[in-house]
């Protein structure tokens, strides 16, 4: 761990920080690998456990905070949790490791490892659009949207205190932004 980099990408949920992350990924160049967090919520479509997340029960969740076996972790909505296991970050020797994580748990890792780490925060264009594409994705109910669009006011709020700010309008633009952000911290 000691040589490794973090790359923490946070944003609102429908702010398209995984698909940035994903792509990031895919970029050989930059040999990073991925820091699969864990959750309480179910599994969504194709998503694979231990690939896309470490789905726990929200009691199993519980006994590793009690057992503190987190870096970091957050209750983002009622009763789903997510965190960053310390085992990601000891399977990360010599490794730089990409964090797809919400906007408390991103700031929380940039404070424990404030040296390796930069925070890339992604921003929706406007509330509006956020909304538009979490309906469009057509993942959660009205109620789910209208708590996550409560929630991404909050986070973008927050927003300042990373390290960066790329608005997400167009993706491909934001992508190189990000990309450019990722390949400058790494060679530096």
């Amino acid at each position: 761990m000691s040589n490794s980099k973090f790359i923490v990408i946070a944003a609102p949920s429908g702010s398209g920080k995984t698909t940035i992350v994903n792509r990031l990924l895919k970029d050989k160049s930059l040999s990073l690998s991925f820091s699969i967090s864990a959750t309480s919520r179910a599994p969504r479509n194709n998503e694979v456990d231990g690939i896309n997340y470490f789905f726990l029960t929200k009691d199993e969740f519980i006994k590793k905070i009690e057992n503190k076996e987190f870096i970091e972790w957050e209750e983002v909505y009622k009763d789903n949790f997510y965190g960053t296991l310390t085992t990601e970050l000891e399977n990360a020797i010599n490794k730089n490791l990409v964090f797809d994580v919400d906007v408390i748990g991103g700031l929380n890792i940039k404070k424990k490892f404030p040296k390796q780490t930069i925070t890339i925060f992604i921003k929706p264009p406007s509330i509006d659009e956020l909304e538009n594409r979490l309906r469009n994705r057509n993942l959660d109910s009205n109620a789910s949207i209208k708590i996550r669009i409560e929630k991404a006011k909050d986070e973008m709020s927050q927003a300042d205190k990373f390290d960066h700010i790329v608005e997400n309008n167009i993706l491909e633009n934001s992508f190189n932004e990000v990309l450019e952000l990722v390949q400058n911290f790494i060679n530096e």
